[in-house]
């Protein structure tokens, strides 16, 4: 077969020049990571920053994008002096801080929000670009900016806000991908110890992947200099994702040298041999996983059709390593590779996977039968699914310049201004020509049942202006943007220090052209980040079209992390609605290709999708029901489909691979029973450690990125084992035997064998 001579040549050239390969692979590795950037310095947090242009919070982001601020984020810098209002020396020190944050990188721009109203401080913005930024770098750039500034005695300068809050998080817990590989890798080498019983194999196993997940991220990286988004769950997948299917790959390989090596073949011959019969199943796995990931490029919602992009070069890469560096691994160690082991000694003639197979070929319908109704009862927990957000709230570590600047921000600014929602009025006239639009939205967004902490150009940091004074402030100083932090000039007409600065940060709530309005407000159900938050949008919005429209808006919008959050669940929905049929179509014909049967891929996916919604119903009973959250985030059932039927292929493929080529010479019974035995543990394995690094996902990961990559992980890892331990080794044999002859149809294979 063509298959067989282009993977038996593949193998004899890797262990042929086996030095070579293995040479090749550790010079490039070191090129690659000293000349590539890393992974982090492009990966963009912001999962707003992926939603299309005709999304409704992106249209009210476009609104608001007169106040210069539109695709950047902005991080609080709060000035505070203790026990007494700021000083003019303060002041100096506010005005060299604000120059200094302007010459750091990425900073875009740095806007003075004015004083607190007890005068005791002043808060700066300084908004740094979504695209490329890494927050560890732009936050220690800011902190080294503003600590080289010498200080008035008891003044003090401190970050605020989520940005410097996840940094700080970061470096408290350690860096969450570096313990993410090293605790992965741990788990990883003590449960193939216990697999294999050889400290070596493990070893082996674990190798190309570590490599892979080190080059990958660099070369994706540079791919991003061509316009590749890579978004923060990307990175957390790549590491997972390489390292689960790599292993699977070393263990279909390893499992099989074993097998040739007890049927007599010597070292090299045995991993040619294995090569030549699983580098079909390795190739055409990899395969079904990149067509998977790459049908997300259809989806509308930019972090899904982004994030196939860089896991199919990551399992590209993986099946490059799989096919070569393994391979000349197991050459260059031998035998060595099973020590203490001995790969003579014949296996037992009826282990558990033996006596499993037996009892599946025996009785097939119910065993079948059973299977499908426990799916579907579990699948029938999908009805109480809702969604949540990929947020909440988040706690800085104790002692940090963090949670020093979150408690001053709290203290002596509004409670809008910290994360807020914001909310815009497009008006047909300026505001101070005619303020009683502003007046009118600021009473009614204060008094409505969703906004709370209404913060605007009426009470811009808090000290109220009432529409007659801002109108009188405007004739007699003009515009606020062209206003110093203090009065350099005697005023015309004596103004309070403290209304001046109110009226100088009503610059952040007024366009230049005094038509676009933005208020600033917190949520009553509390933080934006919440499931809560998410589905009140509907009512942020319908409360804002009445105003607007009593108000006589030309247009109006709310934006914020609730409202886009409400965005990206909806746009998720949808596009998993068109990427699973997309999905299945694609991997369909990849079996078909594969299995030469038009019937195989059906059942083949058919268990995928029932596993799928299986997987999603056990996750609603255990994260709704079970532990209380509000909804499950909206990343979870797209996530799960792809993992689940791309991941979940890669088992059907081995066990049914293994079965076709048993039945090229046995009864079609005996050729399932022979299958299951050997690829039984194998299939078990695997499904283990890709399982085991979703929950170390969920672990790590969760202490940074919070509950919602613990569902994420946990969910997977449910997912991954039920697909493992029942469809993959039970309904999926059990169906094949019902079938019979029919499973290759219209290919002849097996008919010319007694069924049995």
């Amino acid at each position: 077969m063509l298959g067989f001579r282009v993977f038996e040549a593949i193998g004899k050239f890797s262990v042929r020049f086996r030095w070579l390969v293995l040479i090749v692979w550790l010079v490039g590795s070191v090129l690659i990571v000293k000349n590539l950037p890393s992974l982090s310095s492009v990966t963009q947090s912001n999962n707003s920053s992926f939603l299309p242009a005709s999304a409704p919070s992106e249209k009210a982001a476009q609104l608001a994008s007169v106040f210069g601020h539109s695709n950047l984020q902005g991080i609080p810098v709060i000035i505070s002096r203790d026990n007494g209002p700021l000083t003019t020396s303060d002041q100096t020190s506010i005005v060299a801080i604000e120059n200094s944050l302007r010459h750091v990188d990425n900073v875009k721009q740095v806007t003075d929000q004015g004083r607190s109203p007890d005068n005791q401080a002043d808060e700066l913005i300084a908004f740094v670009s979504n695209q490329n930024m890494d927050p560890t770098t732009v936050v220690d750039n800011l902190r080294s900016a503003f600590g080289k500034i010498a200080l008035p005695s008891g003044l003090h300068v401190h970050l605020a806000g989520d940005v410097a809050t996840s940094v700080d998080n970061a470096k408290s817990s350690g860096s969450t991908n570096s313990q993410l590989e090293m605790f992965s890798a741990l788990f990883i080498i003590v449960l193939l110890v216990l697999i294999f019983r050889a400290p070596l194999a493990p070893l082996i196993t674990l190798f190309p992947p570590l490599m892979v997940v080190m080059i990958a991220g660099p070369l994706i990286a540079e791919a991003s200099t061509a316009g590749l988004k890579v978004s923060s769950l990307a990175q957390l997948l790549l590491t997972v994702l390489v390292l689960g299917a790599g292993t699977d790959y070393g263990l279909f390989l390893i499992f099989r040298v074993k097998e040739e090596l007890r049927a007599g073949l010597s070292g090299r011959e045995a991993v040619v041999q294995a090569l030549s019969r699983v580098g079909e199943t390795i190739s055409f796995s990899a395969a079904t996983v990149i067509a998977a990931l790459l049908s997300l490029t259809f989806a509308s919602f930019e972090i899904y059709s982004d994030l196939g992009t860089p896991l199919a070069i990551g399992i590209a890469l993986m099946l490059l390593a799989g096919l070569t560096l393994l391979p000349a691994l197991i050459a260059i160690f031998g035998r060595a590779v099973f020590w203490p082991s001995n790969v003579h000694k014949p296996p037992k003639k009826s282990g558990l996977w033996g006596r499993i197979a037996s009892k599946v070929v025996k009785k097939p319908l119910p065993t079948l039968v059973t299977g499908i109704v426990v799916f579907a009862v579990l699948a029938f927990s999908i009805n109480g699914y809702y969604s949540s957000g990929f947020g909440g709230t988040t706690t800085s570590p104790s002692g940090s310049d963090s949670a020093l600047g979150n408690a001053e921000l709290a203290a002596h600014f509004p409670k809008a201004t910290a994360n807020p929602t914001e909310v815009i009025f497009k008006l047909a006239t300026p505001v101070w020509d005619n303020p009683t639009p502003a007046v009118v939205a600021q009473q009614r967004l204060s008094n409505s049942t969703v906004f709370s902490h209404v913060t605007g150009p009426l009470d811009p940091n808090g000290l109220k202006l009432s529409g007659s004074v801002y109108t009188a402030l405007y004739k007699t100083l003009g515009p606020a943007t062209s206003l110093p932090a203090v009065p350099k000039n005697k005023l015309p007409v004596p103004i309070p220090i403290a209304v001046y600065q109110a009226y100088r940060a009503t610059a952040d709530h007024v366009s230049s052209d005094g038509r676009t309005l933005l208020y600033l407000t917190s949520l009553k159900v509390g933080d934006p980040g919440t499931a809560a938050a998410l589905q009140a949008t509907p009512s942020m919005r319908s409360t804002v079209a009445a105003i607007g429209s009593s108000i006589g808006a030309q247009d109006y919008g709310v934006t914020g992390e609730a409202p886009a959050l409400y965005d990206i669940s909806n746009i998720s929905n949808q596009d998993l609605k068109k990427i699973i049929p997309i999905a299945i179509i694609i991997i369909g014909v990849i079996l078909a290709i594969l299995m030469r049967s038009l019937v195989a891929p059906i059942y083949l996916i058919i268990s995928v999708v029932l596993s799928y919604l299986a997987a999603l119903g056990l996750s609603v009973l255990v994260f709704i029901r079970l532990s209380g959250d509000n909804g499950i985030v909206f990343l979870m059932p797209f996530l799960m489909f792809i993992f689940l039927l791309a991941l979940g292929e890669d088992y059907n493929i081995l066990v049914m691979t293994r079965i076709r080529e048993e039945a090229h010479g046995l009864p079609l019974k005996e050729a399932v029973t022979k299958a299951l035995t050997t690829t039984g543990t194998t299939v078990t394995s695997a499904g283990l450690v890709l399982a085991g690094t979703f929950v170390i996902l969920a672990v790590v990961g969760g202490r940074s990125g919070g509950t919602e990559i613990q569902e994420i992980g946990y969910g997977l890892a449910l997912g991954i084992l039920m697909d493992t331990f029942l469809v993959r080794t039970l309904l999926v044999p059990a169906t094949v035997i019902l079938l019979g002859r029919w499973n290759w149809w219209p290919s002849k294979h097996g008919r010319w064998i007694d069924q049995g």
